[in-house]
């Protein structure tokens, strides 16, 4: 994941058009012109000659057959599948009615949004408020940010020329080869999760694999997996034993269906140098592998087939990505399910993978449902069916429904560089951001979601460690205002706004000590008022009048999460004026949590 201009092309506009009608029925559909028809798996159609595959794309409104044509080809970036003329709808270049039955499992969830709208996102959830991901896969080996695996392969990139550097031309040392040497040599998981747990995160979710195609648990639908190669170890398992160990709910991320476009870079060539016309990597068989380090492994099942620019998703590979993720649920049952699309990605894989989760998950917990699925770009009159997920982003009002905001300390897999910057906390989002999001966000009935990146070794470095200590040290004392607490009448007060929207949370860095949030407990007999910095004189928060709209009432006592010091304290018509304690000055001051009691 990463800023991508080209993704805009997905807006939340556009997906509430597109989406299809709710009331929409799962039967099958008769594919047109063979289209949608599974004839093999998708390790066969990998194996298969480049000249035999057969793929289908949408002109003048019909499907037709089309084949690689590598005279015109050119690599796919992020997708722009069209809708397809086809009943009941399409998303990413598939039909929503699958050509198989039975997908969704055993309950009450049928692969429909009308069907998916009878969730309601559980009390858990609700109350975590706070979470931290590690999102790590082979491409933090270089060290070198987010995207490596598809950008070391386009002439021109800074990655391609770092690959150049430091390991030679694609062609002859490319993605694959760096798999092996993503080693978790010295990854303490344990030891991690607790250092999670003592900075206030009650949930932990892992990435699961990536649009890079390397699945990070023993997966029985993908040979390219962590168990085979790489650290030689169940990733996804280890990390929920220790998640769980320490009674921390557990998730995890599957950005795996867009694997079908974001790799085609891979299957292309160098224009100069050395190596100019010598096909990368990408083009391997598994035939050729013969006395390689990788003989028995398909490069087509981590890259995927070369295909023409506009060729849809072949049926075989949206039922192999239903096939790993069904896996990755039935082996380790997460809580949490993270999609990295706009909305549940490839058609009826994503619809019936979405039923199956909520339905395993009661199955699995005695009938509740706790089970959280996230996506992105979600239109108002689905946001109840999941979790709607902002990628480093934020809300300007309170939402009707529980709502996920997720950002990283720096890029999304690990980037020295960021480290290297002056500092304390170098290139990274300093604490005082980390926590006045975290404020935001819930205050607008959020989830705060943090991404520490880690190095190929398996440990975060020195800076990541330091940014979260000081969120842990401000987490001790003012927990209380962010946990288990529900939004009040308005979110907050003030002359500084955020920007609404995904990519927009860096907007957090005008928030200052002018700047009030609201929380409640539940019982609606208290509300925190937290001033986003430290004042120097006395605070007057003015939804806290008597005069005020939002009919506060009468307050009973006014304290200062902290310190049990007395504090100095006025209602009036015009606000409720608070004097700090002037002795106590708190280990960070990001953020003063005043705890104020209703008569």
């Amino acid at each position: 994941m990463r800023r991508r201009d080209f993704c805009k092309l997905i807006a939340s506009a556009a997906a509430s058009a597109a989406v299809p009608a709710l009331g929409q029925t799962s039967e099958a559909t008769q594919p047109l012109n063979g289209f949608g028809t599974i004839t093999g798996d998708y390790a066969e159609f990998c194996a298969m000659p480049a000249d035999q595959r057969v793929f289908y794309a949408v002109q003048d409104g019909k499907f037709v057959k089309v084949k690689l044509d590598d005279k015109n080809w050119k690599p796919t970036a992020w997708g722009e599948a069209p809708e397809l003329p086809v009943p009941g709808g399409s998303w990413d270049g598939v039909p929503t009615k699958s050509p198989i039955s039975g997908l969704s499992g055993e309950g009450p969830y049928q692969p429909t949004w009308d069907s998916l709208l009878q969730y309601e996102a559980p009390e858990w959830y609700r109350d975590a408020k706070f979470g931290v991901w590690a999102h790590w896969s082979p491409q933090c080996v270089p060290e070198a940010g987010d995207w490596y695996a598809r950008n070391m392969y386009i002439e021109g990139r800074e990655e391609y020329k770092f690959q150049l550097e430091h390991y030679g031309p694609p062609s002859t040392f490319g993605y694959k080869d760096l798999c092996p040497q993503w080693t978790l040599l010295n990854w303490e998981p344990e030891e991690l999760i607790q250092r999670y747990k003592s900075a206030g995160a009650k949930i932990f979710i892992a990435l699961a694999n990536h649009h890079d195609g390397l699945d990070t648990w023993n997966s029985k639908h993908q040979p390219w997996n962590s168990v085979s190669i790489g650290p030689h170890r169940d990733v996804i398992g280890t990390w929920a034993a220790a998640a769980r160990k320490q009674d921390m709910r557990f998730g995890v991320t599957v950005h795996q269906a867009r694997n079908w476009w974001w790799f085609q870079t891979s299957h292309d060539a160098s224009k100069a140098g050395p190596a100019a016309g010598i096909p990368y990597d990408g083009d391997l068989t598994a035939a050729q592998g013969k006395n390689q380090w990788w003989e028995g492994f398909d490069p087509q099942r981590l890259y995927g087939p070369k295909h023409p620019f506009d060729a849809l998703p072949d049926a075989s590979y949206v039922k192999n990505f239903y096939d790993r993720t069904r896996d990755l649920i039935d082996q380790h049952d997460p809580d949490l399910l993270y999609f990295d699309n706009s909305l549940l990605p490839l058609g009826w894989g994503g619809m019936n993978i979405g039923a199956y989760f909520y339905n395993h998950n009661l199955k699995t917990r005695g009938g509740k449902m706790e089970a959280i699925l996230n996506v992105k770009q979600v239109p108002d009159r689905l946001a109840k069916a999941l979790i709607a997920d902002y990628e480093r982003g934020l809300t300007s009002q309170i939402m009707p429904y529980t709502w996920q905001s997720e950002t990283c300390i720096g890029d999304w897999h690990y980037k020295r560089s960021l480290f290297d910057q002056p500092g304390e906390y170098g290139g990274y989002l300093p604490p005082r951001d980390v926590i006045h999001w975290l404020i935001d966000t819930v205050s607008k009935n959020g989830t705060f979601i943090l991404n520490l990146p880690g190095k190929p070794d398996g440990t975060i470095d020195s800076k990541e460690i330091a940014v979260l200590d000081q969120v842990a040290v401000w987490m001790k004392v003012n927990g209380e205002a962010i946990y288990e607490t529900r939004p009040w009448k308005i979110y907050g007060e003030g002359p500084d706004m955020v920007k609404s929207g995904e990519m927009e949370g860096t907007s957090v860095t005008k928030l200052g000590v002018k700047d009030i949030r609201f929380t409640r407990n539940k019982a609606n007999t208290v509300v925190y008022a937290i001033v986003l910095g430290w004042p120097a004189d006395a605070v007057v928060v003015k939804a806290l009048g008597t005069a005020s709209a939002t009919q506060p009432g009468k307050i009973g006592n006014v304290q200062l999460l902290g310190t049990d010091e007395k504090l100095k304290w006025n209602q009036s018509a015009d606000g409720l004026r608070v004097e700090l304690p002037k002795r106590y000055r708190p280990t960070n001051d990001y953020a003063a949590a005043l705890k104020i009691s209703l008569a």
